[in-house]
């Protein structure tokens, strides 16, 4: 390959990782502002969560479209493969971490500040939670670091741990007060998809996983069974 096709195939990768970050980065926008909506009962800013998600869908089509011109004309090997099936498979995980903000944002504009501000504070720390999972990914992406990618991977537990206990209490909420049925359920879909933000972010630990070392993690059982 020439010194011409090799800094050209650099170029490409280098822009596509650029635009991956971009959308990254908004998609965490969405998603923090999407919990900011949710703590203010904020309708003014949840659309603008709910407006930016096409520019989220914009970016994942652009990304594709790069990677399938990239495939087409370099043919890449080994290393410089996984970098591209690495970044069409991350930028997917985004672009449903924006859906799932979008989806968010809408049930943020259904709430009331002073009647949801006690039942809101497991759904908050469960945002921080998640908001920092996602931070964390996208740093470990950038950086190529498996190992803050695995920090992620393994820190799923909580996040589910995060969900039932917020499960729980808006269970114990609606059979107090029937008045909060409502109120409730609408904040067990908000942590449905917060706990669906998690699993994405997870997924996307995966794969700098593999980038980065070529391989998948195994989860812990799956490994003492290759022991055995």
């Amino acid at each position: 390959m020439s010194d011409h096709i090799v800094t050209a195939f650099t170029d490409d990768l280098e822009h596509i990782a650029a635009e991956l970050m971009r959308m990254g980065g908004l998609v965490e926008s969405m998603m923090g502002d999407a919990c900011k909506a949710i703590k203010r009962a904020d309708t003014k800013l949840a659309k603008t969560v709910v407006a930016r998600d096409d520019e989220v869908d914009d970016l994942q089509a652009d990304i594709e479209r790069q990677i399938v011109r990239v495939l087409a004309l370099r043919q890449p090997m080994a290393r410089d493969l996984r970098d591209v099936i690495s970044a069409l498979k991350i930028a997917n995980d985004l672009e449903r971490i924006g859906d799932l903000s979008e989806n968010i944002a809408r049930r943020a504009k259904r709430l009331k500040g002073d009647d949801t501000r006690q039942l809101m504070k497991g759904i908050q720390r469960m945002g921080r939670a998640v908001a920092a999972q996602l931070r964390d990914v996208l740093d470990s992406y950038t950086a190529g670091d498996a190992e803050a990618a695995m920090r992620v991977w393994s820190g799923d537990d909580e996040i589910d741990q995060h969900y039932n206990s917020v499960f729980r209490e808006m269970l114990t909420y609606m059979m107090e007060d029937p008045r909060l049925i409502g109120t409730s359920t609408t904040l067990l879909f908000i942590a449905k998809n917060l706990e669906r933000i998690g699993d994405h972010c997870t997924n996307i630990a995966e794969v700098v996983h593999y980038l980065v070392t070529g391989e998948y993690p195994v989860p812990p059982d799956e490994d003492a069974e290759e022991q055995d």
